[in-house]
Formats: structure tokens, sequence, C-alpha cells
């Protein structure tokens, strides 16, 4: 079991003529990511090969669907044009768009997002600004590495990049059901309430790790989520436990004010959920492995 992307997915990519698409089409086949496709109008009936796999190039996303099948679009576009991207996914009821474009205006995201919803959220957006998602051993849709971890009974959701990796790797011995990196941005698709419940919902994840960061309060309101719906143990982290008072750091999400935000009033919240809160990475993959041993 997975959540959102398993082995029977057939992913195409938007903007896999692209240098950052083909480095990445190119990554995703090696971890056995079943790429049915590429997207370009320009080069429509074209094929690229990939150490010998010939992926066909198509005009449309529905075109794409229409002659492969295929249910998730992974998005290399440049930040001008990946509204028109994801709209085209929407159009075209593609079940699964994972945005990885950093970059991407807000009132873009907001509109793209909005759209979704108006239309019966027939598509489930992951991103932007994010890594995508792995089910390790089964398939990879984004930019998460796919060596640094094996099939496992934790999911990991969360809002950074990088510490998606540490904390992969920090756990490679007991292995991911699922890994999502949701992104930073203020205006985000799919959210960690949204993992969480989906994290819940299956039977081959024990224990849940959720990333936060500083910046808006997703956390807090996940917080509420899990005391509330989540019966699995959860761990969490909140990066920026040292971060300066009402300057933006990193992401474009992450700034504080007041004490709404913090890293530490996001972990007081997630600690009265019932949620262990670990003050580094490696702190926090300590905790989920002491759940785990019981």
């Amino acid at each position: 079991m997975a959540i959102f992307l398993d082995k029977d997915s057939k992913v195409i990519v938007q903007g896999m003529t692209g240098a950052t698409g083909m480095k990445h089409t190119k990554l995703m086949l090696a971890d056995g990511t079943n790429i049915v496709g590429g997207v370009n109008p320009r080069k429509a009936g074209t094929s690229v090969d990939f150490d010998g796999t010939e992926i066909p190039v198509f005009g449309t996303v529905a075109e794409a669907m229409e002659k492969t099948g295929a249910n998730v679009s992974v998005l290399f576009v440049p930040p001008a044009f990946a509204k028109a991207a994801v709209v085209e996914a929407i159009d075209a009821e593609i079940p699964l768009a994972v945005v990885i474009t950093e970059g991407i205006a807000v009132h873009d995201s907001a509109a793209f997002y909005a759209y979704a919803v108006s239309q019966g959220n027939k598509t489930r957006i992951i991103g932007p600004n994010c890594p995508g998602l792995i089910t390790p051993g089964q398939s990879n849709a984004g930019i998460i590495p796919g060596d640094i971890t094996k099939p496992g009974r934790i999911g990991l959701v969360s809002k950074s990049g990088t510490l998606t990796y540490q904390m992969m790797y920090e756990l490679r011995d007991i292995g991911f059901s699922s890994a999502v990196g949701i992104g930073g941005d203020p205006v985000i698709g799919t959210t960690h309430i949204d993992a969480l419940a989906a994290f819940e919902a299956d039977p081959d994840t024990d224990l849940i790790v959720m990333i936060g960061e500083i910046g808006g309060d997703a956390e807090e309101r996940a917080a509420a989520f899990i005391k509330d719906n989540v019966k699995k143990p959860v761990v969490g982290y909140v990066a920026g436990f040292t971060a300066p008072e009402g300057k933006t750091m990193g992401h474009a999400g992450a700034i504080v004010s007041g004490s709404s935000g913090t890293a530490a009033a996001k972990k007081e919240a997630l600690e009265a959920a019932g949620v262990k809160v670990g003050k580094t990475p490696t702190e926090t993959a300590k905790l989920a492995r002491e759940i785990l041993a019981g």
C-alpha cells in the first residue's frame, strides 16, 4: 500500500524536454517509475531516448492521458508558464499533478488552486515548490533521491525538501510506505492534514513523521486534526527554532509575526495533541525509533 502514488501509477512529465525535466525523468525512470510520456506542444510527435527507453512526447495533457492512460503528471515548467500548465492538467482531469517548480507567483498558485476547487477537486495538486513524493520500491514522482531509503512502515509528510531527504536517510533502516513533500509556499495544494488523513487510512503505515517549519498556522491546524482524527502515533519536527522574529527565512511562507508561527508555538500545539516533537531531525528520528520499538 501507499498514498497517492504506487507501482501502477502511469506518469507523464510536463516540461520533460527541458534540461531539468530531462535530468529528473532519467532519475525517476531509474527508480522504477512508470513514465509513459512527456508533454511539450512544440515537440509533439517526437520521442526522447532515455538510455534505451523511448518516451513519446504529446502536445497536450489530454492527448497524453488518452493515448497512455496516464494518471499522474509531474511538472517541470518554468514559473512564468506554470499556471497555464497546471490549469491544462486540471482541465484534463488528471487525478494527480505534482508541481515541482519553485518561484511561482503566489497569485498564480492561488489561481490554479482555486480553479481546481471550482472544477470539483478532480485533480489533487502537490506543491508547488516541492520535491514531490515517493513510494520507495514502487514509484517516484519528483526530485526526491530514490536511493536514500527503502520500503517500510513509516509515512512522512514534510514542508521542507532537504529535511524530507534527511529524515528518510536517518530512518533508512526502517523504511517508508510513502514520503510526501508538500512544499513551503504560502499557498499549496495538498496539506499536512490531507497527507495525515491518507496515512491514517493506509493499513501499511504504522507511524507518521510530520515535518513543519516556522510561519503560518498549518502545523497548528494539523495538530487540531491529529487530536480529533489520528489514532496512529505521530512524531513531529518544526524547522526554525533559532529563527529571528519578523524575518523571512528561506521559504516564502516562513515568516513569523509575534508568537504566531514560531517553532515553539507549533511544538506546543503538536505536543498538546499527543505528538512527540524533536528539537532536531536526529532527535525526531530517535523518537520514531523508540515508538516503533514499543
